[in-house]
């Protein structure tokens, strides 16, 4: 689909983790996302997603552009079964003009068959997520009880994914691109969940503890 792979330092400040993607300080969205903070080192943190690259690429490249930003991420909160303070997210932005939700339906729809299988069912919900407006959850059909319910799903037939939405106007001028001339869509996607989901491993701290037998996989 022509997206152009693009990197950034998993060690970011302060603008172009939060105040570049509309979550300024004393925003609520901040609440959501614990962070670790370097010690010593005025605003400058382990980022909290690869959504910084996003504003670092457009103000570099300009529109248009189409692009996936693959790295790991950090989060300062208490780990479990679904939750590490390290995992892999993989970000995806595309600007240019009229772009639209149809756009992003498509790209995640063609996405999903190709890592799940062509007989993939996918929704939007409507969403909350600072850099977009509007903001979809993306749920995919459950593939072991096909939407009836079991275990897998929490008994109610579909799996949340994925978060996406149309780029916030915010976010385009603080990537030096004109929110009227262009617009655009971002969606991120955590690596790690999707492989939970598709080769059916049950605890994200399984692909962290170093233990080769399970990683060998794959």
């Amino acid at each position: 689909m022509n997206f152009e792979v693009a990197t950034g330092s998993e060690i970011e400040d302060e603008y172009h983790n939060f105040d570049a993607l509309n979550i300024p300080l004393h925003h609520p969205a901040r609440d959501m996302q614990d962070t670790f903070w370097l010690k010593n080192v005025a605003g400058k943190l382990l980022r909290t997603h690869t959504s910084a690259i996003q504003v670092r690429y457009m103000k570099e490249h300009g529109a248009p552009c189409k692009i996936i930003a693959p790295g790991k991420v950090f989060r300062n909160e208490a780990t479990d079964r679904t939750h590490e303070t390290q995992f892999h997210q993989l970000e995806g932005l595309v600007v240019g003009k009229n772009i639209s939700l149809a756009h992003l339906k498509y790209t995640l729809d063609e996405c999903l068959k190709k890592i799940f299988g062509e007989d993939v069912v996918m929704r939007l919900r409507p969403g909350y997520f600072a850099f977009v407006e509007p903001g979809v959850e993306i749920d995919m059909q459950c593939s072991r009880c096909k939407g009836d319910g079991c275990a897998s799903c929490k008994f109610n037939g579909w799996i949340e994914i994925l978060g996406a939405g149309m780029v916030h106007p915010k976010v385009l001028e603080a990537g030096k691109i004109h929110p009227e001339h262009y617009s655009g869509f971002a969606f991120g996607i955590g690596i790690d969940r999707i492989a939970m989901i598709k080769y059916g491993i049950d605890d994200v701290r399984s692909l962290y503890n170093g233990d080769l037998r399970l990683v060998s996989q794959f």
